[in-house]
């Protein structure tokens, strides 16, 4: 366990700072409770709020509020804190640990976290942590207001919540310099915006940034062996290909197919297909504006042409909802289109290692059929931070490291003293 005394903001005293973590778990937990029911009115209005602000079809959205709110139950959010901190108690009081020094963990002082534009929610999971560790938080909401709703509810569990926990409109270039202010800043985005924002930081602010990442499948030959098996990696492949329109670090830009299975990469891609289009009668299509959906089939034109000389294999719809592009030409990146996924056949995980070397595309997360040895190792190469079976990439724990950061231990700072 770490143990850093850090100064500045030893005299924060915010507004949970005398709460009892437990009690400020369950009533997290309570709250992402009532958010699960399907009909609890301020859900009801934030799925259309993200609807319109997205463009995400109605189901889409549902899943994505379902992901979110089943992850903040008591047992996950305090198996995180135990599992980072070592205990719950080390955030209420001194703690005697192996080494025979009594330490604590104090709330690092007040956070900022600022949206990104597209994924659902993704401020709530860390604005969550922070409060555990009884930061005040801020976070800069989207045109939505889903944040803010959900802290509405927070402080119907516990009065503190409501000095404690705030969400306001972003106002971007504007209020990028008003975040002086804070002991830490969270923010999610491409990687310019993320360049902008930390070079106003004072110098002593925590900067936790999550920038653009990608995330890729690996089936091996093992799991081409037999048509239902492999229908079955397909059907997870396409649903991690469709959600949220492929935007954002957990959608499936990039798929490698081991060669040599009774099942060829190209059969599997057929399967792929057909799975994808089953896959957007769950899960709708945004309504794309005229000119994303020209980019996917400019994207498909190109493709089909390249194939007619006998470069590739291209699965797409007429109306260019889908594109799945076979054995396209290496020395291109993934097109990272809607619902567009570049598919090659390999002989081994080298060959995917290196393609994605060669791009510089940094991975956050690799789904596999099966985990093994061979693809974990491949995971650790790639710099992924996790590793997923196909159809759970959009599901990660809430214990998982997101852009291999950890999820609570940024918000406290450590002070000892010996016994």
């Amino acid at each position: 366990m770490p143990l850093e005394v850090h100064e500045p903001h030893m005299n924060f005293t915010g507004s949970l700072v005398e709460r009892p973590v437990r009690s400020i778990v369950r009533a997290v937990a309570d709250a992402a409770g009532r958010w699960l029911e399907a009909d609890f009115p301020p859900r009801v209005r934030a799925v259309a709020a993200a609807c319109e602000r997205t463009g995400y079809s109605i189901p889409v959205v549902e899943y994505g509020f379902d992901r979110l709110f089943s992850a903040l139950t008591g047992d996950a959010i305090e198996g995180v804190i135990r599992n980072e901190l070592g205990s719950l108690e080390v955030l209420d009081g001194f703690v005697e640990t192996p080494g025979r020094t009594r330490s604590r963990a104090f709330p690092v002082g007040r956070v900022c976290v600022v949206s990104s534009r597209t994924t659902i929610g993704v401020a709530i999971v860390p604005a969550i942590f922070a409060l555990c560790a009884k930061c005040d938080v801020l976070v800069k909401d989207r045109e939505d207001a889903l944040v803010a709703a959900f802290f509405k509810t927070l402080a119907e569990e516990l009065d503190e919540f409501s000095a404690s926990a705030s969400a306001l409109a972003w106002d971007g270039e504007r209020e990028r310099r008003a975040l002086d202010e804070f002991a830490a800043v969270v923010a999610f985005g491409d990687d310019a915006t993320l360049r902008r924002i930390r070079a106003d930081l004072p110098a002593g602010t925590r900067w936790i940034g999550y920038g653009t990442k990608a995330s890729c499948g690996y089936v091996d030959r093992s799991a081409l062996g037999d048509r239902s098996d492999a229908a079955r990696v397909a059907g997870g492949a396409a649903q991690d290909l469709v959600l949220y329109d492929t935007e954002g670090c957990l959608s499936l830009h990039l798929l490698f197919v081991e060669r040599g299975g009774s099942i060829s990469p190209e059969e599997f891609c057929a399967m792929l297909a057909h799975a994808t289009e089953r896959a957007a009668v769950e899960f709708p299509p945004s309504a794309f504006d005229a000119r994303r959906t020209a980019s996917v089939a400019a994207a498909r034109d190109a493709a089909s042409f390249r194939a007619s000389g006998a470069q590739g294999t291209v699965f797409s719809a007429p109306d260019a909802a889908y594109l799945i592009a076979l054995d396209q030409p290496r020395d291109d990146p993934p097109p990272f289109l809607a619902r567009t996924l570049a598919v090659f056949g390999v002989d081994a995980p080298a060959d995917a290692v290196h393609y994605v070397a060669r791009h510089g595309i940094p991975i956050e997360a690799l789904a596999v059929a099966r985990t093994h040895a061979s693809n974990a190792a491949t995971a650790r190469v790639l710099g992924a931070s996790r590793i997923a079976p196909f159809g759970s990439l959009q599901s990660p724990p809430l214990g998982s490291y997101h852009g291999g950061r950890p999820r609570i231990a940024e918000f406290v700072h450590w002070t000892s003293d010996e016994t």
